[in-house]
């Protein structure tokens, strides 16, 4: 599946209603090669997508083991890839304890549903599947029983070691936030308005302790060091420059969060200037 260099990841899409479809089509005449359904999103809503469309593939990013099961799942997808065969790809992530009752062993939970797919009347071939993996067995497991990985809110330093853990031939696919402004106070406040829900998951502040945080980063909303290191921002020679640092260090492909300060709209200007930027069509 060619899903291009870049790609653009955004949660108000999830809801594929007549708004997401209409931005998810001017994002592929933009030249993204993918849109990523952002929060717990579903096949249905990525369905809606890649009706509304007909080149750009549309993927989970992520679609919550917990909430639906891999029998519907196996249906709803091979429904729509029969349809609009190579147009859709299944990102699966096992979520977070404190966001899901009777949380359990999220590694061998995702194995279990992996076997559920794969048993279904209509599996879902590894190959159409990606997994949220930040940890070295999660992203092993990626590397054998799916198509790749789909990190999200990492440095170029995990993407490097992502890389080494999956080898040379899975698909590597993280998620980065930008945003395009030159002004550092702004940039960083926008930076924190969203990590601040991050900080309190463990699965992302225990990975940032493994790439070299530390607690003094977490408060406050976050240090500098640790908003710079995972929120994009600067000139348009920066942005450029920092995402293809994701590349260099092994990404196949970079899922961009484009953050405005507006969490409850859709920031389609923004994605038309980032486009100029990346020279998408150049």
């Amino acid at each position: 599946m060619d899903i291009g260099r870049i790609g653009i990841w955004n949660g108000l899409l999830s809801k594929g209603d007549p708004i997401a479809q209409k931005a998810t089509g001017e994002l592929e005449e933009l030249g993204y090669g993918a849109v990523w359904l952002g929060g717990n999103s579903s096949v249905t809503g990525a369905a809606a997508l890649v009706a509304a469309t007909s080149r750009i593939t549309v993927a989970n990013g992520i679609l919550n083991i917990w909430e639906h099961t891999a029998e519907d799942v196996a249906a709803e997808a091979s429904d729509l890839d029969e349809a609009h065969p190579g147009r859709y790809l299944l990102g699966l992530g096992a979520s977070h304890a404190p966001a899901v009752k009777n949380y359990r062993k999220p590694y061998s939970t995702m194995v279990a549903y992996l076997d559920t797919l794969d048993a279904a009347p209509r599996p879902v071939p590894a190959a159409r599947r990606v997994l949220a993996a930040l940890g070295p067995k999660m992203l092993k497991l990626a590397g054998t029983r799916a198509a790749g990985a789909h990190p999200y809110l990492v440095t170029p330093q995990h993407t490097a070691e992502a890389r080494e853990a999956l080898g040379p031939g899975p698909l590597l696919a993280p998620e980065v936030k930008v945003v395009l402004s030159e002004d550092a106070e702004r940039a960083r406040a926008i930076g924190r308005q969203v990590l601040a829900m991050y900080l309190k998951l463990p699965n992302y502040t225990n990975n940032w302790l493994r790439l070299g945080f530390t607690e003094e980063d977490f408060r406050a909303g976050g240090s500098d060091r640790l908003v710079d290191a995972t929120v994009i921002w600067g000139s348009p020679e920066t942005v450029r420059g920092r995402i293809a640092e994701y590349h260099e260090a092994g990404a196949d492909h970079v899922a961009v969060q484009l953050l405005d300060g507006n969490p409850d709209s859709l920031p389609r200007a923004g994605w038309r200037e980032l486009a100029g930027v990346l020279e998408l069509k150049g």
